[in-house]
């Protein structure tokens, strides 16, 4: 067992106890020694009806006093110190919490209780402001997290993507004005993509001329970012774009694999300049930023190929029948005309396009003789021909990239009665796209030469398939569209 310290310091109650309750106590000590003088003056005046003291004995009584108050002097005064201690440590203590104007104004103060008393109220409103600012935090994060959400629902769309990072780094790093310029593959030519807090037509792709790159020559020499107090001749050679900047600025330039994808920037805060940590920190996503641009680029060349195969073999379906040669091609102009009449938009119309060249791919199941039958077909050979929409859906459906397509290829020859085929689909089961791909589908097997029959004028089909519309099969507004965009031809 070791020995315990003699050194060892017991605080007493007395030590531990409150201001008050020392001021008390140490009142009531002063108190005994003037109030017990007082009660032998008041007993001899009251037995004698005089004072009768000897010298001897007033100079012990006077001694006693004297004490007496010199003890309380200094008993308080260590009190009165402890006072003054804490109000010199909370004034410490503000000048790490509070501005220096506010810790200036304190200092002013002589009073020390009016100091402490000062010192806490400015702390508390500090305090208040410092909540107010972490529930600003918390709700500018669930912000960020919710358009990060958006962002990665719609990781398909790099469009997307981009935005969101651009609009959340320029927030996050409290600037003004935020821009993410891309590279082509040879690294040789740039163009703004997108950008945050200025005037700016998004859908508008500008490419940068010669004399605007060299802005950026020297990120693309260093592959490092960089940060601008002030925007000199490099970034004025921008010209008609040089409003996207303004100093101070941070522009980090998106690198993998030692290559450039292109640039993002933060710029226009004011107050204070750009840090290096926050250099970095907007490095580093550049960097992931650069990532994903590949992967993206990589995922569309394999998407092109996926389609490019598939559409091969479609194709090869279209050319074994001299009939129906080039009549995927066909169905696709019909549709995408019948589309820009009706004003949709462009991811509308290239979904068109690319279902109506695979509309009919599932045929590749059925037997020639029954695609290339002359005459009507048997029952079971016309059960046969009607699974080719299922066929052709089954064949793209493993390729994620063309689930959009599914709907079109599965459907295509569906009535909006229900007597279409598979799925019997009614009314506003079946898509507007659908729709469209049938009747383009249905007019050019009226206007070209069939196995079974020579082809219709155009009269003649615009007929047909107004007769189609009354009996509910095709959508009347659709059809009319496609007439009034073949009348002009």
């Amino acid at each position: 067992m070791p020995e315990k310290s003699s050194n060892i310091y017991l605080p007493t109650a007395f030590e531990h106890a409150s201001i008050l309750r020392k001021f008390t106590i140490l009142f009531l000590l002063m108190s005994v020694i003037p109030l017990g003088v007082l009660y032998y003056f008041y007993t001899e005046i009251v037995k004698h009806g005089v004072l009768r003291i000897a010298v001897m004995d007033f100079n012990l009584v006077l001694t006693f006093v004297v004490l007496g108050v010199i003890v309380g002097y200094f008993s308080m005064r260590a009190i009165l110190e402890q006072l003054i201690d804490l109000t010199n440590a909370s004034k410490k203590a503000m000048e790490d919490v509070l501005d220096p104007e506010k810790v200036t104004e304190l200092s002013h103060e002589e009073n020390e209780i009016v100091v402490l008393a000062q010192s806490f109220t400015a702390i508390t409103e500090k305090l208040e402001e410092n909540v107010k600012s972490l529930e600003l935090a918390k709700r500018t994060l669930h912000s960020i997290m919710d358009k990060v959400g958006q962002g990665i629902s719609n990781m398909e769309n790099i469009d997307t993507f981009l935005e969101l990072i651009v609009e959340t780094v320029t927030e996050a790093l409290s600037g003004k004005k935020g821009a993410l310029i891309l590279a082509d593959k040879n690294e040789k030519n740039f163009w703004i993509k997108t950008t945050y807090g200025v005037d700016y037509d998004q859908k508008e792709i500008i490419q940068l001329a010669k004399d605007e790159e060299v802005a950026f020559d020297k990120i693309v020499a260093s592959k490092e970012p960089m940060i601008f107090d002030r925007l000199g001749a490099e970034i004025t050679a921008l010209k008609k774009h040089k409003h996207l900047f303004s100093a101070p600025m941070v522009c980090a330039p998106m690198v993998n694999k030692d290559k450039i994808f292109g640039f993002i920037t933060v710029s226009d805060r004011k107050n204070n300049e750009f840090e290096e940590n926050e250099r970095n920190l907007l490095f580093n996503l550049a960097s992931q930023t650069a990532v994903a641009i590949e992967n993206s680029r990589l995922n569309k060349d394999m998407e092109k190929t996926y389609f490019e195969t598939i559409s091969a073999l479609a194709l090869a379906v279209d050319a074994k029948d001299k009939y129906s040669r080039g009549h995927l091609d066909r169905v696709a102009n019909y549709c995408i005309q019948i589309a820009k009449k009706m004003g949709l938009d462009e991811e509308e119309i290239k979904t068109l396009r690319d279902a109506a060249r695979l509309h009919d791919l599932g045929k590749i199941g059925i037997p020639d003789e029954v695609l290339g039958k002359r005459g009507a077909l048997t029952d079971q050979e016309w059960e046969l021909m009607k699974r080719h929409p299922e066929i052709g859906e089954g064949i793209i459906k493993p390729i994620q990239s063309l689930n959009h397509l599914c709907d079109i290829i599965r459907h295509h020859h569906e009535k909006l009665n229900g007597s279409g085929y598979p799925d019997g689909l009614t009314g506003d089961q079946i898509s507007p796209l659908v729709r469209i791909t049938t009747v383009a589908d249905i007019y050019d097997a009226l206007t070209t030469n069939r196995p079974y029959r020579d082809r219709y004028e155009k009269e003649k089909a615009y007929e047909i398939l107004r007769d189609e519309t009354e009996k509910g099969l095709l959508d009347l507004d659709i059809v009319e569209v496609l007439i009034e965009s073949q009348s002009g031809e």
